[in-house]
């Protein structure tokens, strides 16, 4: 898509999800919190998280995987990244993934697997939500949930005694709504929304193969899955994601297609986007109340239940930290 829109000067809060505001902003108001994000980061570092790589990945360049890189040059173009150029990897992974980690530089590394099961378009919309991600600050503490999931917090001897589940449980909730606004990101890299919808649709499934497959298909299967609000359908959804680092690829679907249809997509490709600089800090309740508003009187319930959830989170966070002392 030749015609791609420059988004001169764009803020990460045009497309940020109000939902992944609020979590960012309950999960760092957790006591302790700063706590053990400075004592995982000083352990790892930048430099042992990136020699992991360095070492055992392919880096990215003009003269290695030149297409890619030139995929990835016209993307940061897109987003008007400015700043240092993260480094790109490949890494030859089977799974179909791609993520922005580190501290102070944060990099990107998309996985052979990835590469294997999408076409062009859909390598870009995977590389504009990384640099999404890295735009709008996130990749500390996804790094951290990173490190959550491939060793485990109760692992670290520098977190000895302290009760960390509700702040795995806040740090994974947030993860999961940061997901939508990255997808967002994902979509203003490719501004083509039909190839950003097929990537849920090949995440979930896969390559057909020489098959096919049918985008319209896969969005009714989405709204069949949402429909489910029974108490167990609710119960089950809650089990079914607690630990998950990001939503089902059916949910992710329908929460990027609700953003097309509401218009806000086109209003920014349109150039009526947040510049940086002009950005305002809001009010937790004020995302929460976005949030609500922008699920629709259906999925209120949920955005309170998930309000319930920091606060229980905070609760037990703080009581297990003054028991041990802290």
């Amino acid at each position: 898509m030749a015609d791609r829109r420059v988004l001169t000067g764009i803020s990460s809060t045009a497309w940020e999800h109000p939902a992944d505001r609020a979590a960012l902003q309950t999960l760092r108001s957790l006591p302790g919190f700063d706590e053990v994000v400075r004592k995982v980061a000083g352990f790892f570092g930048e430099r042992g998280v990136r020699q992991l790589f360095l070492a055992n990945a392919v880096r990215v360049g003009p003269r290695q995987r030149p297409k890619l890189d030139g995929i990835y040059t016209d993307v940061l173009s897109t987003l008007d990244f400015t700043g240092e150029r993260p480094e790109l990897y490949v890494s030859q992974t089977p799974f179909v993934n791609a993520m922005a980690v580190g501290f102070d530089r944060p990099f990107i590394v998309i996985y052979s697997g990835m590469i294997s099961e999408t076409d062009e378009g859909q390598q870009r919309t995977v590389l504009a939500h990384e640099v999404g991600h890295i735009m709008s600050g996130h990749t500390t503490y996804s790094t951290i949930a990173i490190i959550l999931l491939t060793i485990g917090l109760r692992n670290l001897p520098i977190l000895a005694g302290v009760a960390l589940l509700p702040f795995q449980l806040a740090l994974l909730e947030w993860y999961r709504k940061a997901e939508f606004s990255a997808d967002r990101a994902g979509l203003l890299g490719v501004q083509d929304p039909e190839t950003a919808l097929r990537l849920s649709l090949r995440m979930a499934g896969g390559s057909p193969r020489g098959d096919e497959e049918n985008l319209e298909e896969f969005l009714v299967q989405a709204e069949e899955y949402e429909a489910n609000t029974g108490a167990m359908d609710l119960v089950w959804k809650v089990i079914n994601t607690a630990f998950r680092d990001h939503p089902f690829a059916t949910v992710r679907a329908a929460e990027l297609n609700r953003w097309i249809k509401s218009g806000e997509y086109q209003r920014i490709v349109d150039g009526d986007y947040p510049r940086r600089g002009d950005e305002k800090t809001r009010p937790l309740g004020e995302d929460y109340a976005d949030a609500a508003g922008y699920y629709g009187g259906e999925w209120r319930s949920a955005v309170d239940s998930v309000s319930g959830m920091f606060n229980r989170a905070r609760d037990a966070f703080d009581s297990a930290l003054r028991g041990n002392g802290k």
